[in-house]
């Protein structure tokens, strides 16, 4: 038996899908505190420049 054909622009029927849902992850996780972050980032940046600085003045 041939499968009807589908007019354009239609969804095919279908059987279901085999893939499980995936889990959907927790609000927040690593990214809950981007403030956090920064301000390590910040932080490293401080130091890098403050060892720069101080070589400088060291000369």
């Amino acid at each position: 038996m041939t499968d009807p054909l589908v007019p354009p622009n239609e969804t095919p029927a279908v059987e279901g899908s085999t893939a499980d849902a995936h889990q959907e992850r927790a609000d927040g996780g690593i990214w809950e505190h981007p403030r956090i972050w920064l301000g390590l980032i910040v932080f490293g940046c401080l130091l890098i420049a403050g060892f720069f600085v101080g070589r400088v003045v060291g000369l």
